[in-house]
């Protein structure tokens, strides 16, 4: 009898798209339990019923001589783009998982907003829930939703827009999205909760995860699509030359912690 994982592959290899190497070509990051890829913007990452590519089909290109088919650890939005983990066996899967259930998993993105926040950083805390309208859903904030946390930090500004850092501290569907457009900045590109039309602006920039007992975190970094680099480069961004990666990525680590006195946008709910 054919196993539910091995229907899985049989209809990935039907799925799978015409280019070969897309998702190696995607890989940042590959140790014995972790691989970390840039998922493009666009790429859902699950097969839904219309049979059109999904980044589980391109799964198969990562074994890399393992068994297992190598699993996603967590997701992102269909048109957020960025640092995805996945687990490379059941025994990965099982420590990842606790890692996400427990938030230890340090998240970090970049968006490009309508407007500017009220303060250079803050904390925006507002519950979150899924409202429906016919077959349509999308999330909202409602004082009975579930908690849900996201620190900001302003990197850069222009005419109209800024670019954003944000650390979500929980792990809600479309959490930075609803969140933003609640704050007065929704995301450019974001038509669902307020944005213009054209590519959504949010980046998953870098993940941190504490995944190994006897070595530092492995903290793994994707560069911004080249479709988000005008808005960026607008706000002030400069692309980072290989050569200085390690600097880069540590002053970013550095930079990262947001202040104490921070103010906070929200409810206090928790």
């Amino acid at each position: 009898m054919i196993s539910k994982r091995q229907r899985q592959q049989e209809v990935a290899a039907r799925r799978a798209p015409d280019k070969p190497g897309l998702a190696q070509e995607a890989l940042l990051y590959r140790d014995s339990l972790l691989l970390v890829v840039n998922k493009p913007a666009g790429l859902p990452v699950h097969g839904g019923p219309s049979g059109k590519p999904s980044l589980e089909d391109l799964l198969p290109e990562l074994r890399f001589g393992y068994r297992e088919t190598p699993r996603l650890a967590h997701r992102l939005d269909q048109e957020t783009s960025g640092c995805l983990a996945l687990g490379r066996n059941d025994r990965a899967m099982r420590k990842l998982g606790r890692l996400f259930q427990r938030r230890l998993v340090q998240k970090r993105y970049w968006a490009v907003v309508a407007g500017s926040p009220p303060d250079v950083e803050g904390t925006i805390d507002l519950p979150l829930a899924k409202t429906t309208e016919g077959r349509k859903w999308r999330m909202a904030v409602d004082d009975q939703g579930k908690a849900a946390l996201t620190l900001y930090r302003v990197l850069g500004q222009a005419a109209g827009m800024t670019w954003l850092e944000l650390s979500p501290k929980t792990g809600r569907t479309h959490q930075i999205r609803v969140h933003l457009a609640a704050l007065g900045c929704p995301i450019l590109g974001d038509l669902a909760y307020g944005g213009d039309p054209g590519v959504m602006q949010l980046h998953a920039v870098a993940l941190t995860l504490p995944l190994y007992d006897d070595r530092p975190p492995v903290t793994v970094t994707a560069p911004p699509p080249t479709a988000q680099h005008r808005l960026l480069h607008a706000c002030g961004w400069r692309p980072v030359r290989a050569a200085d990666v390690d600097s880069a990525e540590r002053i970013a680590q550095e930079e990262t912690s947001p202040a104490c006195n921070a103010p906070t946008v929200g409810t206090g709910k928790s």
